[in-house]
């Protein structure tokens, strides 16, 4: 049986982060298990991430058949249950088409593939990835992507803004996305997405170990049971 502490990596035809993701959780002392998209029974995890990679090689687009998976239907309910739930890069796509984000990720800018190191500011602390990391702090975290900008609308847009759902902003945009977001929460906090992967920057042999402030954030969440609804802290 697994351990209600125990974070479920979900893992479809293509992705290629999952073990990278095992690899820095349980560097920081947690356990984590890889878990086949076809299994629906995720009961047995306190929190869920879904890595990066190609699902099922972005046909159409970029998560939308993994967002039909057996093993998504289970995190949707895990999520609206307050389970924490994190998205990387193509796992924020996944959120996205599933309707458990806002917004959608859209070729970026130049229609160039992005493969860097950038500079992500912390801007709300009322997420289960930001809430143990003060905003304004400055992480260095790389990304690697094709369909990595963010779109919403003016309205949109605006809501987020309000509902302190921005966690993370570019520093310099190297994607076109709306407003510079590299990462979004829902309302509730417990469920976030973000383009940068934090498990590449793991360590100082890696560029950056920043990555491990996001994890850790995020483990407390799992080992606190979290997902309850926080009142937003923004960076003015």
């Amino acid at each position: 049986m697994t351990d209600a502490a125990t974070v479920g990596v979900l893992c479809f035809p293509g992705s290629n982060c999952e073990h990278d993701v095992v690899a820095a959780l349980e560097g920081l002392g947690a356990a984590a298990r890889i878990v086949w998209h076809s299994d629906s029974d995720l009961s047995g995890f306190g929190g869920l991430v879904v890595p990066g990679g190609f699902a099922h090689g972005d046909y159409l687009r970029p998560g939308a058949i993994a967002r039909f998976s057996p093993a998504m239907g289970a995190l949707s309910s895990f999520a609206e249950r307050g389970g924490p739930v994190l998205g990387i890069c193509n796992g924020f796509q996944v959120l996205t088409e599933a309707g458990l984000l806002p917004g959608a990720l859209m070729r970026n800018a130049g229609m160039r593939f992005v493969c860097t190191t950038v500079e992500c500011e912390v801007v709300s602390s009322s997420s289960v990835l930001t809430a143990a990391v003060p905003t304004g702090t400055v992480l260095r975290l790389p990304v690697n992507h094709y369909e990595g900008n963010y779109t919403v609308n003016a309205e949109g847009l605006a809501e987020l803004e309000r509902n302190g759902q921005v966690v993370l902003r570019y520093r310099d945009n190297p994607n076109g996305s709306t407003g510079n977001i590299a990462g979004v929460a829902n309302r509730a906090g417990n469920v976030v997405g973000l383009m940068p992967h934090p498990e590449r920057a793991s360590s100082a042999l890696l560029g950056s170990a920043d990555g491990l402030r996001l994890l850790e954030s995020f483990l407390a969440a799992v080992a606190n049971g979290a997902g309850a609804s926080r009142a937003p802290r923004v960076a003015s």
